[in-house]
C-alpha cells in the first residue's frame, strides 16, 4: 500500500475514534427515536407486503385455493392463513392479546397450525389476511415506545424487540415470494405486475 494511502487510512481511523469518544452515549429518548424510526420503516414495508398478499389472495380463483406444488407443503390457502396466523401470534410475544375468535393461543404453535388448516372460502381468507395485518401493524405501533434493545423471549429464544420485528418482516417476505410462485404456477399474474 503506498504511503499516502496508509496515511489517509490512519487519519480516517483516528477521526472516527475521536468522534466515537466525543459522542454521548445513547439515552432512552434517543434509543426510542431510533426504535420508532425503524418501526416506521418496517411498517411501510409491511404495508407493501399487505397490499401484495391481499391482492394475490383476491386474484387467486377459488378453485386454486387447495393447490399445492407437492404433497406435504402448504396449499395456496394455507400460505395465506399461515401469514394471518403469524400476524396474530407475533404480537403475543409483546404481550398483545390475540383476538379470541381466531382460536390462536399465545405462544402455542399447535393453535396456529389448526388455524392454517381451516377450509374456508377465498373471501374469508382475504378477510382474515386484512384483519391480521391491521392487528400486527397496531402491535408494531404500540411497541414503538420500547427501546430497540429491550429483551423478549421470541419463539423460544432470547431476542431484542428490534431483531424480532426484523425477523417477522423477513418472514412475511419469504411467504410473499412463495405466494407469488404459487400464483405463477397457477397462471395468475400478480396484480402489481400487469
Amino acid at each position: 500500500m503506498p504511503m499516502i494511502k496508509r496515511l489517509s487510512a490512519l487519519v480516517a481511523f483516528a477521526a472516527l475514534g475521536a468522534c466515537a469518544q466525543n459522542s454521548p452515549p445513547p439515552t432512552p429518548a434517543t434509543t426510542a427515536v431510533a426504535k420508532s424510526n425503524l418501526l416506521a420503516v418496517l411498517d411501510r414495508d409491511v404495508a407493501d407486503v399487505e397490499k401484495k398478499m391481499v391482492g394475490l389472495a383476491k386474484a387467486m380463483p377459488e378453485n386454486t385455493m387447495d393447490w399445492r406444488p407437492m404433497p406435504g407443503v402448504r396449499s395456496v390457502r394455507e400460505v395465506f392463513l399461515h401469514i394471518s396466523g403469524e400476524n396474530y401470534m407475533v404480537p403475543s410475544f409483546f404481550d398483545v392479546a390475540i383476538p379470541v375468535g381466531t382460536g390462536i393461543v399465545a405462544k402455542d404453535d399447535k393453535t396456529v397450525t389448526a388455524y392454517e388448516a381451516r377450509k374456508i372460502s377465498r373471501d374469508s381468507t382475504v378477510a382474515d389476511l386484512e384483519a391480521s395485518f391491521k392487528a400486527i401493524r397496531a402491535a408494531m405501533a404500540e411497541d414503538s415506545v420500547n427501546p430497540p434493545d429491550a429483551k423478549v423471549m421470541f419463539y423460544g429464544g432470547n431476542s431484542t424487540h428490534e431483531a424480532a420485528w426484523i425477523g417477522t418482516v423477513t418472514h412475511m417476505h419469504e411467504h410473499l415470494g412463495q405466494a407469488i410462485a404459487y400464483a405463477r404456477s397457477n397462471k395468475v399474474v400478480p396484480p402489481w405486475s400487469k
